[in-house]
């Protein structure tokens, strides 16, 4: 994406890929073994895959490219012009979603190469837009119930298109390389697989999307070998500028994608079952959507600077020292900087109380009433006035292991009281409870160790906005695998009453 666009160029996904970005692609696909005998470009712009794919394969004896936008059209018929190989290109000015692919594909003369750079946008985005080139609604990513029938969910124009054109080629010799975000690439696999469509090998090559298209997203050319029957539930992982360099392989495993399928199988025992250990739980950090108010620096005695640059003195009983995220990651563990109000125990605490017990802060909170009235989530409705999220029991434990989700690397630190007080988290991390210091040193190095991260690792995929989450942490059976590491002993059987989580009781 060169410079601004306008919306009926996003419409259309104006991502132009480079004649050099196109070119590169063609020579991997021929170190890969494909020969063609016929190539399908099904959103070919102005041509550079065409060009690319008739210089290339010279084993291809047709090349049919469509394009819904007729000035793009014009301009890659000229492109053509000069070209030697011509007349092998059938070049069609038409809609992707209108067209007749299981019958086109059908026809081709067999190995096919279904090539291209399919657009990258959203259907809610182009619905934002006012946009209308959409395919029809329909239930192609397997919703259940209600959403299967209103065709709920936000998908990725290019994931439809993928996933139409591997169910065309079906039964073909066929092979599909295309140019999508990484996120779209996963998305396809884990659907054909779940599907068993007849995927014999697959590949993902990571490529430089700032560079090619100077967008901000994690992108990569997506490869399928399509044959007679499925193979393997996995797709090694390269980058297209060193394309002979293997640098793993995601996989289809219990019904999900897993980040690194050889960590995966060699550590899947410990996989927690159910919920887990419920004494051994992740947790959020505190949800209060209201940074400026509710987060402080200490000046002084009690004394307390929020956001808005206003100085404060508040009673000690609900403010707590504070840990962001940022901190949490880089192992700033810089304690008694920031800290926090935290105005309950649980979810359903009745603030007002504060108004005889911490009538300063109370007052406070009642000042500044207008912008925490104004937080914009549901979970707050319904709840007493200044309420927050994420908290229970396991809050204001004194011990503590904590991991951010936001960043790009594994660092669990323990984290202790500060002046008797417990230490609470920003909603970026994710932490356990406990009661000694002891017991969260020994967690904190099982997680920390070559096997813990390795794990983490299986099912972690980097490029996400928030890599690391509680459902990821969750997966690992910590008793068991303390226990395979000799060092079960040092957990305590504790019973952590956890009804409020979510604010139940």
């Amino acid at each position: 994406m060169m410079g601004k666009r306008d919306p009926r160029q996003i419409e259309f996904g104006d991502f132009q890929t480079p004649d050099a970005l196109a070119e590169q692609v063609v020579s991997v696909l021929k170190a890969r073994g494909v020969k063609p005998a016929s190539v399908v470009e099904p959103t070919c712009g102005l041509a550079a895959f065409i060009i690319a794919a008739v210089r290339g394969f010279g084993s291809a004896r047709r090349v049919i490219g469509l394009e819904i936008n007729a000035d793009y059209f014009a301009k890659a018929d000229a492109r053509l012009l000069n070209e030697p190989r011509r007349p092998v290109v059938d070049l069609r000015l038409a809609d992707f979603f209108s067209f007749d692919w299981p019958v086109v594909i059908r026809e081709l003369p067999e190995p096919v190469l279904l090539l291209g750079n399919p657009p990258w946008v959203t259907s809610s985005g182009l619905g934002a837009m006012g946009g209308t080139n959409l395919p029809e609604k329909s239930n192609f990513q397997g919703h259940r119930g209600l959403d299967a029938i209103t065709g709920k969910g936000n998908f990725d124009i290019a994931e439809w298109i993928l996933i139409r054109l591997l169910e065309a080629a079906s039964g073909r010799r066929a092979t599909l390389a295309m140019l999508v975000k990484t996120s779209t690439a996963r998305r396809v696999l884990s659907h054909a697989w779940r599907f068993k469509m007849p995927i014999e090998r697959a590949a993902v090559y990571e490529i430089d999307a700032a560079n090619h298209f100077d967008v901000g997203v994690s992108a990569c050319l997506l490869v399928c070998d399509l044959g007679p029957s499925p193979g393997p539930t996995e797709a090694d992982l390269f980058d297209l500028d060193s394309p002979t360099v293997h640098k793993g392989t995601i996989g289809y495993r219990d019904g999900a994608l897993v980040a690194d399928a050889r960590a995966f199988d060699r550590l899947r025992r410990f996989i927690a079952e159910g919920d887990g250990d419920d004494a051994l739980r992740w947790r959020s950090g505190v949800k209060h959507d209201c940074s400026a108010v509710m987060e402080l620096r200490r000046v002084g005695d009690g004394v307390f600077l929020n956001g808005l640059g206003e100085k404060v003195r508040l009673e000690p009983d609900f403010v707590f020292p504070m840990m962001k995220g940022s901190d949490v990651a880089s192992g700033r563990v810089r304690l008694g900087e920031r800290w926090m109000i935290v105005p309950q125990r649980s979810t359903s605490d009745d603030t007002s109380r504060m108004c005889e017990t911490a009538p300063r802060t109370w007052d406070y909170l009642v000042n500044h009433g207008e912008a925490l009235d104004r937080r914009g989530s549901s979970i707050y409705r319904k709840r007493p006035r200044f309420a927050v999220f994420g908290i229970g029991p396991y809050t204001f434990s004194p011990w503590k292991v904590a991991v951010c989700g936001l960043y790009k690397r594994l660092a669990f630190a323990t984290v202790g009281p500060m002046e008797g007080r417990p230490v609470v988290f920003d909603d970026t991390v994710y932490h356990l409870s406990f009661d000694t210091e002891a017991e969260a040193r020994t967690v904190a190095e099982l997680l920390n160790s070559a096997d813990g991260r390795e794990f983490f690792n299986a099912f972690t995929f980097w490029d996400a906005k928030r890599p690391i989450t509680v459902d990821v942490l969750r997966r690992l059976d910590l008793r068991g695998f303390a226990r395979a590491c000799g060092k079960e002993s040092c957990l305590v059987g504790r019973s952590i009453d956890t009804r409020e989580e979510n604010g139940l009781f």
